[in-house]
Formats: structure tokens, sequence, C-alpha cells
């Protein structure tokens, strides 16, 4: 972080002094200005509800451009990574910040393909669920759980500890939602095969049984590992706020990343592509393809209350970047296994093509973004949308763990503690029993 060529000079109209506030230079993207001294030298707090207009941190880890549609993570383009690299590659460049050379990548692999059991006692702590219990609440337990279970890597200060539980959390993930998803249908457990890809293994888990050999398919494969690339980190959203806020008290590393999850959890972040395949099976159960026309115009209509999930992006005012790598993929895994003419997506081109040449979304930029192609593409593999948001914390995983590192070792880190704009009752006394 270094100081800009100019400094802010913040002045008041009741005649109060006036204060110069430095004004710091990123690599890349907006200054900031230092507002740390504002409190001591004038009494008064800055007002940001969601915290849209502050930068709470400093970090080298995600840089996005929502003007331009451009994410990168440690500076290189999502576009290469998605196509370049793989999901254990990309992990590997956001803990360490350079993407791995041949033997840093093969000993990187094998340590996470090593560390994909859990304890055997994990599935006797998943029966205290209900059977038809959402999936995000028995994973935020299970995620929780582990620091019960690996309580050798829990000094969130200690960086090997906090090195451990990378390794651990990350290789343990796809389990912990395969674990999930086979006791929400009653079917065995399927242990981890350490001969198989981060992403192969994990649509065994899935979806092998004992009853006979699972094999990959390596086109469904390529298209998880693609949406574990997508969602491995995106800067300073909720659920990586969160972690950095869980974390910066020093709980211990699994309980930071259980916060995430929990965050994740909600519709209007982890939940978007829950929220959009619900969108597509209503629609479908109303009438199919030929009330597209007429849910549309709903969606037009302010007063209808109707929203259209899987369009537009709160951060990316132009296409989202990932949206276009997981439309490659979607119409690679339609192909695939033969579902162009599945109803459902039939029904999803149709919504597409209307977004992307009606000039009322064209205008206003709803261009589908990744939630749209995600959820379409989970569902064709055979994913139940419930356990989408599950996915996506897989995924995001080691972003949480790359930010929480980042800020421990961040030393201007403090426990975080946000102001308030107070407008409740000022000082009163207790009346008596009687008077009230």
């Amino acid at each position: 972080m270094k100081l800009a060529d100019h400094k802010a000079t913040l002045s008041f109209s009741n005649g109060a002094p006036s204060m110069e506030l430095p004004v710091y230079a990123g690599t890349i993207g907006p200054n900031v200005i230092d507002i740390r001294k504002l409190y001591g030298q004038t009494g008064m707090f800055t007002y940001d509800p969601g915290f849209l207009s502050t930068a709470s941190c400093q970090s080298a880890i995600t840089y996005i451009d929502g003007d331009k549609g451009e994410l990168l993570y440690r500076g290189y383009p999502i576009e290469q990574i998605a196509t370049q690299c793989d999901y254990l590659d990309t992990c590997y460049l956001l803990l360490n910040g350079e993407l791995p050379n041949e033997p840093e990548r093969n000993g990187f692999h094998k340590l996470i393909l090593n560390h994909t059991m859990v304890n055997e006692q994990m599935q006797f702590f998943l029966r205290g669920f209900r059977r038809d219990a959402h999936p995000m609440a028995v994973l935020t337990g299970l995620v929780g759980a582990l620091s019960a279970f690996y309580h050798d890597s829990t000094d969130i200060n200690n960086p090997e500890h906090r090195r451990i539980a990378a390794i651990r959390l990350i290789a343990k993930m796809p389990t912990l939602v395969a674990m999930a998803y086979k006791y929400g249908v009653g079917q065995p457990y399927m242990y981890p095969r350490n001969d198989l890809s981060y992403a192969g293994n994990f649509l065994r888990m899935m979806f092998g049984t004992p009853c006979e050999d699972y094999v990959v398919n390596p086109v469904l494969e390529r298209a998880l590992d693609r949406i574990f690339i997508l969602h491995a980190d995106h800067e300073q959203n909720a659920s990586t706020s969160t972690v950095r806020l869980c974390g910066s008290s020093g709980t211990n590393p699994f309980a930071a990343i259980a916060a995430g999850v929990a965050c994740l959890w909600g519709p209007a972040h982890g939940g978007a592509n829950e929220a959009c395949l619900n969108m597509l099976e209503d629609i479908q159960a109303k009438g199919g393809v030929a009330k597209v026309g007429e849910f549309m115009n709903q969606v037009k209509d302010k007063n209808s209350g109707v929203k259209l999930m899987g369009f537009g992006h709160r951060v990316y005012k132009n296409y989202d970047p990932r949206a276009k790598m997981m439309q490659e993929t979607c119409n690679e895994v339609l192909g695939e296994l033969g579902l162009e003419n599945d109803p459902l997506f039939k029904l999803a081109k149709e919504l597409e093509k209307i977004a992307l040449e009606d000039d009322y979304f064209v205008q206003r930029k709803l261009y589908p973004n990744v939630d749209f192609y995600s959820g379409i593409v989970q569902r064709a593999i055979g994913i139940p949308v419930k356990l989408f948001t599950g996915i996506f914390a897989l995924a995001r995983t080691v972003g949480w763990i790359a930010q929480l590192n980042e800020m421990i070792g961040d030393p201007e880190y403090k426990i975080g503690r946000p102001r308030q704009l107070f407008t409740g009752s000022t000082r009163r006394d207790v009346p008596t029993l009687g008077q009230r």
C-alpha cells in the first residue's frame, strides 16, 4: 500500500476545522481515502450501510473490475485460469501467490488427494441430523465439527496449524458434501479414492454405490472442475468478509470457515443458483416455454413483484466473465448427456435468448450470470438443487482460507468492530411497575 500523490480534504459547513486525509493507491483499481483517524480528530464516524464504499482491508489475492467484466486471481485472468489450469492448480495459486511448477504441482495434488478421508466418527455425528435436513444445515455443522476431530490444527496464529487446516479443509470438503448428500438419500457413504482427480473423486463419492464400479465421465469431470475454479474466490464478498471478521477474533480456522458456509447459504449470495433453478421449475410448472414471454413481461412490470434470477450481477455492470466460460461448459454437458431437448433446459435457453436480444434487458445489462449456467450444469449432472450451495461452499473454501491467512499475516489487522449510527431512545429512567 503506497501513498498517492495527493490527499483528500474534508471540510465542514458548521465552521469546524477541515481535516486532511491520506489517499492510498493500489496496483490497479480505485484509490482509497484513509479515515482511520477521523473519529479521533472529529468525533464522527462514516456511515456506509453494507460497506459498499469501504475497503475493510488490503488484499493481493483477487481483483474485480465490474465495469470491464474482469476477474483476476493473483493477476491472472479467470478465462486463462479456467482453460489452462485445474482446480488444485488454482488452489495452489490462491494460497501461495504463484502457479506451481511441475514438481510443486505433483506434490500439492498428491498432498490434497491423500487427505480426503474424514474421521470415521463423523458419520456417527451425521446420524444426529434428520434425513430431510437441508444439506447446508448439515454442512455448517460438519465443517464446524472438524475442529473437534482435528484439534491439533486449531491455533489460527500458528502458521503451521493454518497450513495443515488449509490442506484438511480443501481435501475433506468434497467428502463432507458427498456424505451430506448420501445421508439425505439413504445410500451408503463412498470412501474417497486417491487415484482419481479432485473432481472425479467427488463425482464417484456422490453418484457411485458399492453395487458396481463407477466410471468417471471426463466431460462431467471437466465441467465440475471448472465450476470449482470459477467459484474459488471473489474478493471481499459477504461470506469472505464473514470469514475474515470471524477469524479476526482469533477463533480456529474450521470455525471461521463454518461461518462462511453459513453466510453463503443466503439466497442473495450462494443460494442464487438454487433460486434460479427454482424459478425455471416454477415457469415449467406453469406451462414451460409457452409461458416464457408472459414471464418476461411480468419481470419488466415493476409492480408484479416477479424477479428474474440468474441474470445481472451486483458487482459486474457488464458481462460476468465467468458466465461465458460456464456457458461453454453448459453446452458441452448438455450435448454429452443428450439433454438439449430436455424441457427445462429448452426453457432456460429461451430465457437466455430473450435476455440477450430484448432491448429492456440489454440496456440494463441483465446478462445471464455464472449462477444461471452453473445451476443448469449441476442439474444436468444429477446434483439436486438443494445441494448447489454446498458445491459453491466446497469451491469457495480455498478462497476463504487464502483470505483468512492474508488477514492474519497483515500487521494492520485488528478484530473487526463496525460502528453504528444510533437512532434509539436517549437515556431514560426505568419506571416502577405501576407506572408502565
